[in-house]
């Protein structure tokens, strides 16, 4: 699980998912790239990450502006974890808003992705590609239509990608997280009628958490995931392929 000489880029990494993954990456030896719009929040998080031995470096993204996109340096770890989300009927959704949350979670790491998988291919060493879906890649759930769009767009991206880059030696896998709270659903999981819900939809009864998501992004950024690619991997607590129900025998 070292990734020492490697760079790695998390995409969306001064919160959540992001930081957690970041901070793993950092902390197996990886030269991590914390990426998003929030360039002070990342400079608080890089030097902590510094303060620790590890090597960070704030980078200011915004996936929603595609010009934004700065120069980068080889990478050998793209790690694609941005997203927002907003919640209501799909017959709500205003143009704005639609754009919005495509731009943010797919076409700017659409963007992204090929501007770093084309440098990748070009030296010929091979990487890293993971994206970070949601359980929306897999299975729908009612009042995030346009959410469930973006994530599903990124299973099937994943998948043809790693047909397409295998020959270069670069994996593409993506993770599908499960009901990880972090700030963009923290006050929807404050209702107790929603952990209560939980406790019947799934095996592992309890929250996640953004640090049940980084051990396996940290995974597959390794070459213990060479011969692994193409596949979406839940971690979910058992949601998308379990239930349980009052019976005892």
């Amino acid at each position: 699980m070292k990734l020492t000489n490697r760079t790695a880029l998390v995409v969306g990494a001064s919160r959540g998912i992001g930081l957690a993954v970041a901070r793993a990456l950092a902390q197996a030896g990886a030269r991590t790239l914390l990426a998003a719009r929030s360039i002070e929040a990342l400079e608080k998080e890089a030097a902590a990450l510094r303060a620790d031995g590890c090597q960070a470096i704030p980078l200011k993204i915004d996936t929603s502006v595609i010009s934004d996109l700065p120069d980068l340096p080889e990478i050998d770890v793209l790690i694609n974890v941005t997203g927002t989300n907003i919640r209501r009927p799909f017959e709500q959704y205003t143009p704005d808003e639609y754009n919005h949350v495509m731009q943010t979670n797919l076409h700017g790491l659409v963007h992204l992705t090929q501007k770093v998988g084309a440098r990748m291919i070009a030296r010929g060493r091979g990487g890293k590609v993971v994206f970070v879906g949601s359980l929306m890649s897999l299975l729908g759930l009612p009042y995030v239509t346009v959410y469930a769009m973006t994530k599903s767009a990124l299973a099937g991206l994943t998948r043809s990608l790693a047909a397409e880059w295998g020959r270069h030696n670069i994996q593409v896998n993506c993770i599908a997280p499960g009901f990880i709270v972090t700030d963009l659903n923290r006050t929807m999981w404050e209702d107790p009628a929603m952990r209560e819900w939980l406790k019947g939809a799934q095996a592992n009864p309890r929250i996640g958490k953004p640090d049940d998501v980084a051990p396996l992004a940290l995974f597959l950024s390794g070459p213990g995931s060479d011969y692994i690619t193409g596949q979406v991997i839940a971690v979910d607590g058992g949601y998308s392929t379990t239930a349980n129900w009052p019976f005892q025998p």
